[in-house]
């Protein structure tokens, strides 16, 4: 790295460390979305920012120097409708390339080549464009919603992840027919659906998932000629494309958070160092691959089961970092131990009663039976026999509940971890220390996705509105900020996630039991 590279980084990081406010807002009746923006993505180093949401379509932002009365001026310069039939939930421009990858609801991929588009002058006026017009390409590998993107090095690989539980490399220079069951074999394809995917940028054969369970799972792709399986302490998975080389887990559930029900709604490996894990469920929490694996054994259950007759202790402390910015005493290898002997086969409480405990058993036998078919059906689902890591750290005081939201490391050295929330918020801690550095509206209703410029103080930040909201150091007082009223904000949220645990374990239980062919009336008892 040159001493110009340096300089510039160190620049980029102390004005992140400035006091923060809303510098633009992109759309409106004529140019903006008429839709939720799930999607925000900065492309050709910066030039271009491209928003894609609920109205199907994606809008290329483009500064405009003309503009004057802003410092970032950024203007529509054109709208692409892709052709999709669902909400839009990622957009990323091809590395090398003019082509635009989406991906939706509608379990389609879709490629838009644009041509010299992002690479033309701002005109002042707003190109359309049609899918005829870019010659659009459709992949229908996915049997479900498909909601993430990562591209590579290339203008012709990238990787898409899907609620149908399959991780996939699309390669354009191939041809084959989706309707014809000629697609190649996915690298990845787990027993349940999954939300988010993040590829190392300095180690690129590892990414990590997440999804409908309580773990990421980080994969090694590196498979010919090696013997990944032993090098990671892990018996060999034969019929596997990739090999599960770590699962990231907790060492207990947040307050009120029911076991089996835990959810990661997104995922990010860090820019920087490359061997940092974020992921956002409760709480967003920080991992490191290269921390030591808690050992495990092919019994152990991969969640904690709910049991009223078994006498629990209080749950050990981990890691905390929130808004007071201490860390609470390290997860040491005894802690797992407690959390191993808690850990039981299912198998081993049937049948199992004591005398004193009937009254408890009757009045609760509908539940327990409940609970057990869920603990089965998560049996077979997770990687029993891969070793977990612990986190580093939990970012709390977002809450987590309604949406899927992206989590994010921001700034040249990752310098922060960032989330949105349900009360249209988003939150910024620091990561070496774990204190709330700042609380920023960044929409009306629910923020979902926050991405930083490559080389610019500026976040882009979007959610529920159909606007994308831009922040960066501001002068003067700031309107947007909400750090002041942090305390109120963080109990408001808790109240809110907790009050929303019993309509989150209905939904998710449903879907449990969608995906593992369970009748309904067996699971759920409204």
């Amino acid at each position: 790295m040159g001493r110009a590279t340096r300089r510039k980084k160190q620049l980029l990081s102390a004005s992140l460390e400035q006091p923060l406010d809303r510098v633009n807002v992109l759309g409106d009746g004529h140019s903006g979305h008429t839709g939720c923006v799930n999607a925000l993505s900065w492309a050709r180093d910066g030039e271009v920012l491209l928003s894609a949401g609920d109205d199907t379509t994606v809008h290329v932002w483009k500064i405009d120097s003309a503009i004057t009365t802003t410092d970032y001026p950024f203007v529509c310069d054109a709208v692409i409708r892709t052709g999709h039939h669902g909400n839009i939930f990622n957009a990323q421009l091809l590395p090398h390339s003019s082509r635009i990858a989406t991906v939706a609801r509608d379990g389609q991929v879709r490629i838009a080549d644009v041509g010299d588009l992002v690479r033309q002058a701002v005109t002042g006026r707003q190109a359309i464009y049609t899918p005829r017009q870019t010659n659009c390409r459709v992949l229908r590998c996915h049997s479900d919603s498909v909601k993430r993107i990562i591209t590579e090095d290339s203008p012709d690989l990238f990787l898409t992840v899907s609620e149908d539980g399959a991780v996939r490399q699309h390669d354009l220079r191939t041809h084959h027919v989706c309707s014809d069951r000629q697609c190649p074999a996915p690298l990845v394809h787990m027993r349940h659906g999954l939300s988010s995917i993040s590829l190392s940028p300095l180690t690129p054969y590892q990414f990590v998932i997440g999804g409908e369970s309580p773990y990421g799972y980080l994969f090694d792709r590196r498979q010919t000629g090696r013997h990944l399986s032993y090098e990671w302490g892990l018996s060999p998975e034969v019929d596997s494309l990739t090999t599960c080389v770590r699962r990231f887990g907790r060492a207990s559930s947040a307050p009120g958070e029911n076991k089996g029900f835990e959810h990661i709604t997104g995922v990010r490996m860090a820019k920087h160092n490359g061997h940092e894990v974020s992921y956002s469920s409760d709480a967003s929490y920080l991992y490191s691959t290269q921390d030591h694996a808690q050992p495990t054994t092919p019994k152990q259950s991969a969640v904690l089961p709910s049991n009223k007759r078994q006498k629990t202790q209080s749950p050990p402390s981990s890691p905390i970092m929130g808004s007071s910015g201490t860390i609470g005493s390290s997860i040491s290898d005894s802690v797992m131990e407690d959390d191993i002997e808690r850990y039981k086969d299912v198998n081993d409480d049937e049948g199992a009663s004591d005398s004193s405990e009937d009254e408890d058993l009757n009045n609760d036998v509908t539940e327990n039976d409940e609970d057990r078919d869920l603990e089965t059906a998560q049996e077979l689902r997770f990687y029993p026999d891969v070793p977990v890591v612990l986190p580093r750290g939990r970012f709390a005081g977002a809450c987590n509940v309604e949406t899927v939201k992206d989590v994010n490391f921001l700034g040249p050295n990752d310098e922060f971890v960032a989330s949105g929330s349900d009360d249209g918020n988003l939150f910024l801690w620091k990561k070496s220390t774990g204190k709330l550095h700042d609380i920023l509206e960044g929409d009306g209703t629910v923020v979902n996705v926050i991405e930083d410029h490559p080389s610019l103080p500026l976040l882009a930040v979007s959610g529920i509105d159909t606007t994308v909201k831009l922040f960066a150091p501001a002068n003067g007082v700031r309107r947007f900020s909400r750090i002041h009223n942090a305390d109120n904000i963080i109990e408001r949220n808790t109240e809110a996630a907790s009050s929303r645990v019993d309509l989150t374990r209905y939904i998710m239980y449903s879907e449990v039991a969608r995906r593992m062919g369970l009748e309904g009336d067996q699971c759920v008892h409204q």
